[in-house]
């Protein structure tokens, strides 16, 4: 089958690799512009382009979805069945309607939970036991088409956005290659989706300000959703301070609040930095604080006069 892949980060990666090993004909990829990245503000190509660049695949990078050249060339390719995973931009009707077989998304959710742009990282956030991969059938709407497949996983209390999204992206590769075959086989009977809708809006930089008057189960599950971006942060006193794992434990403080501080801590006894909230404690094991490393919270606690009492702010002091 002659399939056209859209896709750009590093998620989507695992599915077109799965597809240029399968034997199906790959005549194109798409994927986002090379943007501007850290300091020196160098150019970065999408992991997608450099998967494709190393496969030798003729590669697209249209600046806008719409563009008539891009539109033409797409058409002279007559792509049977375009699959996209994670590509960042929604595909028009003119699109849509020019592969035979219909365009494929993968999506990081069970769907019609979870509809949008970050599914893996609100599915931690918001305490989810279970999520999963789905294929379906791409219609006008925001993640509202057909389903074709899909499969469950369990979420670790150990999972973070990071680890979460590596296994989801190999199960999506599984997962659109049982799909292909269905499709080509004739067995795989759309179905629409059932059940409450719930989405999952992209996350911006300020998302991953931390709010200590919620429990220390909400925030344990924020800080794993917020890994590795853009990461849940505070203050303490002027310093903006990334949180980057945490544990949750039963116990009483004030949120926000310094309720230990061991400068020493034994091998056994991970709770060197204790933080209250609404219900139950926070034990802060590693952090970042601006411009420097990730470190233990006994080496933040050494390199700083940190004192029980002291308050890890919601917003920057004077």
């Amino acid at each position: 089958m002659r399939i056209v892949f859209f896709g750009t980060p590093l998620f989507a990666v695992p599915t077109l690799n799965a597809l240029l090993q399968s034997g199906e004909e790959i005549p194109a990829v798409v994927t986002q512009p090379d943007k501007k990245k850290g300091r020196g503000h160098l150019l970065s190509q999408p992991p997608v382009k450099e998967l494709a660049i190393k496969e030798g695949v003729r590669i697209f990078q249209p600046a806008s979805i719409k563009d008539a050249d891009f539109l033409n060339e797409l058409s002279v390719i007559r792509p049977e069945l375009i699959v996209v995973v994670a590509y960042g931009r929604i595909l028009p009707e003119s699109i849509l309607n020019l592969p035979p077989f219909g365009c494929i998304n993968v999506h990081a959710s069970l769907l019609p939970k979870y509809r949008g742009a970050a599914p893996i990282s609100w599915a931690i956030i918001n305490g989810e036991e279970f999520t999963g991969v789905t294929t379906m059938l791409m219609d006008k709407g925001l993640d509202t088409g057909d389903i074709l497949l899909e499969e469950k996983i369990r979420i670790s209390d150990e999972d973070t956005t990071e680890t979460l999204s590596r296994k989801l992206s190999e199960l999506g590769a599984s997962l659109l290659l049982k799909t292909i075959k269905g499709i080509k086989e004739d067995s795989i009977k759309p179905r629409p989706q059932t059940g409450e809708a719930s989405y999952a809006p992209i996350i911006k930089k300020e998302d991953g300000l931390l709010n200590w008057s919620k429990t220390a189960i909400e925030l344990f599950n924020f800080v794993r959703g917020m890994y590795p971006w853009p990461c849940a942060y505070c203050y303490l006193g002027k310093e903006r301070i990334k949180i980057i794992k945490v544990r949750a434990f039963d116990g009483q403080g004030k949120p926000g609040r310094i309720e230990r501080a061991l400068k020493v801590v034994a091998t056994r006894n991970r709770d060197g930095l204790v933080v209250g909230t609404a219900k139950g404690l926070i034990s802060i094991i590693e952090l970042q604080p601006e411009g420097k490393k990730v470190m233990s919270a006994g080496e933040f606690i050494r390199g700083r006069n940190i004192r029980e009492g002291q308050y890890f702010d919601e917003k920057q002091m004077d």
